[in-house]
């Protein structure tokens, strides 16, 4: 009885903390996750647009990771072809088209990456492309004089039909995962899909709503990246035996809920849905984006990572508190009342936040070194240890020497940050005060985190 109690507690949290919205009608998925966890197949997506992970896509992975402890299988679905597409999610213009080649680097590097947060055992952890599934044997393409081996005593050319068929069946992910009939959609099974999809379901979306109000252009083929992503739990049920669930942010439930009704068309026990808040970036307004630079990366260095915490705002606390930690919800409701009452000091209660996270992801130790050196730069005032160190002439520009090795970027940030006084010079107390100052030696702060030593030769 006990363990039962643990259990549901701890199904509990997973299914309320950080949740927007959990769509599970008659507890389907809740009493699998209960009775036979090591069976629930889990579906969380991902179009490999941007090749690095943030906090904001952590909050999904740790959640399941949380799941992965119960014995459940996640599948990290590559949306490789999908990407082509991009998703029109909070988009008010059409979505570039993305590079296959680039597709496949930035593949290469989330699947890096997500091992500091998910289990990469086969028994709770699988991935695939949806270029599996979508890709017809005639899109295949190869040099012309090419050839494949059949048998020991058949050659064909790989651009025949015969080559590409044998070369499309012999390359599908998911007949190495064990899929015997490889699942494969063609024009006649999504036109089948669209006839019972209304235009007005598709359409019902804000952004959607948003851009037909606003007299802006609204193309087919971002209608139908909805349908494309419901038609992929459908092609995980046949390939893994189930799609129990799928997850994202709330940003993803209306794919996700489509993706309910490609199911119950095909006739398949449909996934539930479980959609997260989504974690504000450091600007506290906008949600957390690499395009919108406010980001935390999870392959930050400990130290950058800690700044970036420390740099929220307080309003935002709270939240990463809920969604990027582990402390309790009871602990967060404390903070949150604490701050809005001003009865706890926002500064420790943030360092505090800060260790949590660095913790998470790169040790105690890290953890403990990246405050350290945190305090010494902006607390105590201190000069940071490791500062790089740069030789120069006795004629060189300051500007030249800080755009040659690239502290800034252009020369016009660097006169603009001249103009704003957020360089200055350690040694002497001042700030550089010219776009032509000559680069004299001494450790030079720009803005609040960059540091440089300069000597000469």
């Amino acid at each position: 009885m006990l363990k039962n109690t643990v259990n549901n507690e701890k199904i509990d949290d997973i299914l309320t903390r950080g949740v927007g919205e959990f769509i599970d009608p008659n507890g389907i998925f809740r009493n699998k996750l209960e009775t036979n966890p090591e069976k629930v197949v889990i579906k969380f997506g991902v179009d490999p647009t941007r090749p690095d992970l943030h906090l904001g896509h952590a909050v999904v992975l740790r959640k399941l990771r949380q799941l992965q402890d119960m014995g459940c299988k996640v599948v990290f679905l590559i949306g490789d072809y999908t990407a082509q597409i991009g998703d029109p999610t909070g988009k008010s213009k059409v979505c570039p088209e993305i590079d296959q080649k680039e597709v496949e680097e930035n593949m290469n590097t989330y699947l890096k990456q997500v091992d500091k947060i998910l289990k990469l055992d086969k028994n709770v952890f699988s991935w695939i492309r949806n270029s599996d599934w979508f890709t017809a044997i005639t899109d295949l393409g190869f040099p012309k004089e090419e050839e494949v081996k059949i048998n020991d005593k058949t050659s064909v050319y790989s651009n025949s039909f015969i080559g590409k068929a044998y070369i499309f069946e012999n390359t599908r992910m998911q007949k190495k995962l064990g899929n015997k009939n490889s699942v494969v959609i063609t024009l006649k099974g999504f036109l089948w899909t669209l006839k019972h999809i209304t235009h007005s379901r598709l359409i019902e979306r804000d952004m959607f709503q948003n851009r037909i109000n606003n007299g802006e252009e609204l193309f087919m083929h971002e209608m139908m990246y909805p349908v494309l992503q419901g038609i992929d739990s459908y092609a995980l049920h046949g390939i893994y035996g189930s799609c129990d669930l799928e997850v994202g942010g709330t940003d993803q439930h209306f794919n996700m809920l489509v993706a309910r009704d490609v199911m119950k068309m095909n006739k398949i026990d449909q996934q539930s849905v479980l959609s997260f808040k989504l974690l504000e970036g450091t600007d506290g307004k906008e949600k957390m984006s690499k395009s919108l630079n406010n980001y935390i990366g999870v392959t930050d260095e400990p130290t950058d990572m800690y700044g970036k915490v420390m740099s929220i705002p307080d309003s935002s606390v709270g939240n990463y508190f809920e969604l990027c930690t582990f402390t309790p919800l009871s602990e967060v409701d404390k903070i949150r009342k604490g701050l809005k009452e001003n009865s706890i000091n926002p500064k420790e209660i943030k360092m505090d936040l800060a260790k949590q996270i660095v913790s998470i992801y790169h040790g105690e130790k890290k953890a403990l070194e990246a405050q350290e050196n945190w305090e010494k730069t902006f607390s105590k005032k201190e000069i940071p240890e490791n500062v790089e160190t740069i030789l120069v002439k006795d004629s060189d520009l300051l500007i030249d020497v800080f755009t040659k090795n690239e502290i800034v970027k252009s020369k016009s940030i660097f006169r603009r940050l001249v103009n704003e006084g957020a360089i200055t010079n350690l040694n002497t107390k001042e700030k550089v005060s010219s776009s032509d100052s000559l680069a004299l030696e001494g450790v030079y702060r720009v803005g609040k985190k960059i540091f440089i030593n300069i000597k000469l030769k």
